[in-house]
């Protein structure tokens, strides 16, 4: 039945592939180089070198940092080890990073694969952190509590849900409460691949709530960061192929409408959103190519981007960082705290920049 299935998305595709907006090529952004925008003083941060796929800074200067993720048809530097959730204080002058310990009887260390992540803090000043998982390359997601003394995690539950299929990032607004992007919608690996190469556009957005899970938004060419403006009224979602940002507004209710889509000439990965101004940081991967066909020789680049007044008429973008991947490979995230740039990357190193 899957290969009768994939016989006819076969049959599809050859009617888009007529179209060149529809070229994998193209999606992937294939012949793009780029020419390099340095920051000053910029530094590798100390203890990773198996990838920084997502962060989050919390208000007080403490940077979460998800690491080794294994995702498939992407390169892993430490296949064999599970991931891990890193600690950076980014208030310190000596830049090093700290594994956080997780405790938890129930939690199952050897398959952990974390991807993106998220945090919520409630009214008692306790710290939630939300991680994307693909344990055995399923997908759930992972709340634990962050226990500031200790320097662990606390894991508190795993949530499974069958609209939770191929989670890529999440944006938590409650404790158990959050918009997550499956960025495909089979979950064969073959169909999964077929779907990625014929450009079919099925994955979505979901709400999730303890009580209460929907789609919210759909037809997305690999659907990934996700973010929340500061007040809260709206969302931003990352269309990786695609190369655009949608802006949707939230209602009371948790569904979104779409308000607006920003175009890029790069693959836009995970969002990051500032505090204090509302300006979007995102990484990105100028040539897609390069990331899912991996070459020493030829590694991939790192973009950073900077959307300011992003839902007014005229949004500024700022290229602010660039590189060929001779420092950096595969930048995913980027975001900023007190005039400095903090870089991830899918499976590579991190850095660290003054702007």
């Amino acid at each position: 039945m899957a290969k009768l299935i994939a016989l006819t998305l076969l049959g599809m595709g050859l009617a888009l592939f007529k179209n060149h907006r529809f070229s994998y090529q193209t999606r992937l952004n294939a012949l793009r180089e780029v020419q390099p925008i340095e920051l000053p003083n910029c530094n590798l941060v100390k203890g990773i070198e198996t990838g920084s796929e997502d962060l989050e800074i919390l208000p007080n200067g403490l940077a979460f940092i998800s690491s080794g993720l294994k995702y498939p048809g992407i390169k892993s530097f430490d296949p064999n080890n599970p991931g891990k959730i890193l600690l950076m204080d980014l208030n310190e002058e000596d830049q090093t990073v700290l594994e956080l310990g997780i405790t938890g009887s129930k939690f199952d260390l050897s398959s952990f694969n974390p991807h993106g992540i998220s945090t919520f803090t409630d009214e008692d000043n306790a710290v939630y952190l939300l991680v994307v998982n693909h344990p055995d390359a399923k997908s759930t997601v992972e709340l634990f509590k962050f226990q500031e003394e200790e320097k662990s995690l606390l894991h508190l539950k795993t949530i499974r849900h069958k609209l939770l299929p191929n989670v890529n990032d999440i944006v938590a607004v409650g404790p158990e409460h959050f918009y997550a992007t499956n960025d495909h919608y089979f979950l064969d690996p073959y169909l999964k691949s077929w779907e990625m190469y014929l450009g079919l556009a099925w994955s979505y957005v979901v709400y999730y709530s303890p009580s209460e899970v929907r789609v919210v938004a759909e037809g997305f060419d690999f659907a990934n960061g996700i973010n929340i403006s500061p007040d809260g009224k709206y969302v931003y979602v990352a269309e990786l192929l695609a190369h655009k940002i949608h802006v949707y507004e939230k209602h009371a209710n948790w569904t979104l409408t779409p308000l607006k889509s920003l175009d890029f000439n790069t693959l836009v990965d995970n969002i990051s959103v500032d505090p204090e101004t509302g300006d979007l940081w995102v990484g990105c991967h100028p040539n897609g190519m390069k990331v899912f066909f991996y070459d020493s020789e030829n590694p991939p680049a790192s973009e950073v981007l900077q959307i300011q007044n992003i839902l007014t008429e005229e949004p500024k973008v700022i290229q602010v960082y660039a590189e060929n991947g001779t420092v950096l490979q595969g930048s995913t995230v980027a975001s900023v705290y007190k005039g400095k740039l903090l870089i991830g990357t899918v499976f590579h190193k991190a850095l660290y920049c003054e702007l």
